[in-house]
């Protein structure tokens, strides 16, 4: 790994997060670190990006050591345009790391995530990503055994970068104390849905969750118009990978292991595009 690395940081709990800031500490002696986050809670955001008739409010942050730090009201993926449009024009970083998530990306989970839009924003633009999570959603969590270990998993991520363009990582570890955690695997994204999604508003469903409305921008007193139902998702994840699927990453999560999985910006199904070719669907018009 380069002696000093430049390194943008986001993620998409938003800029006062806990996890943010010890990813930041973490990075620290690895190089130089860019924080652009969110000005709000933006979980579920996936590769969105800010636009439509909106003023976006950007805002530098006092330094904090040698971090330089601001706030974008904007997407996780937005942090990352605005990041290498605006702050990192002349000097683009080597890599872009996300988190440290309140709450697993594994499973489909990683489909909606914000950190992982965030990271394959970087990839999109030809820059290694890094999604950063752990499994628990309490505000008090403890980072220790991410501390003890993602930096050298980062290390050997860094040493190890592929030659392929558009391909970034999700990295989750459990919710277990360092000397509890089995070890490190690298998996595949495991399959699930979420059911009874739409469940009625209610604010102590996010204080369960660790997060502080008024922190994460959201109303108290959200506007209803008359005739209106108010409703908030959270739903219940079903697993629909097989139990015999040990490398599933939330099937090394619950096993007690650090997962990481490899993704790539090109989403296509090459052994589906082979089959739909071999049925006659190419064809000449003229």
């Amino acid at each position: 790994m380069a002696p000093e690395l430049n390194i943008l940081v986001t993620n998409d709990d938003g800029y006062r997060s806990k996890g943010l800031d010890i990813l930041t500490d973490m990075l620290r002696p690895m190089g130089r670190i860019t924080s652009i986050a969110p000005k709000y809670h933006q979980s579920g955001m996936s590769m969105a990006v800010s636009m439509g008739c909106k003023a976006i409010a950007y805002r530098p942050l006092p330094a904090d050591g040698l971090a330089f730090r601001a706030y974008i009201d904007a997407t996780p993926a937005s942090c990352v345009k605005y990041g290498l449009d605006n702050i990192m024009v002349d000097d683009r970083p080597d890599v872009v790391v996300c988190g440290i998530n309140h709450g697993s990306n594994a499973a489909t989970a990683a489909n909606y995530s914000g950190t992982l839009g965030a990271a394959e924003e970087a990839a999109l633009n030809g820059i290694m990503g890094i999604g950063v999570s752990l499994d628990t959603f309490r505000p008090d969590a403890d980072f220790s055994a991410v501390q003890q270990y993602f930096p050298a998993i980062f290390r050997k991520l860094m040493d190890n970068r592929p030659e392929r363009r558009g391909i970034f990582y999700n990295i989750n570890f459990p919710d277990l104390p360092a000397d509890r955690i089995r070890g490190v695997r690298v998996g595949h994204e495991g399959c699930g849905h979420w059911e009874r999604e739409f469940q009625p508003w209610n604010l102590d469903q996010f204080s369960r969750r660790g997060i502080v409305p008024v922190e994460a921008g959201v109303p108290l007193d959200p506007p209803c118009e008359e005739g209106e139902t108010l409703y908030m998702m959270v739903g219940d994840f079903v697993d629909d990978s097989p139990a015999s699927d040990t490398l599933a990453d939330h099937h090394l999560l619950q096993a007690g292991y650090i997962s990481i999985v490899a993704h790539r910006v090109d989403n296509t199904d090459y052994d589906e595009i082979a089959r739909l070719a071999a049925t006659g669907f190419n064809e000449d018009f003229r």
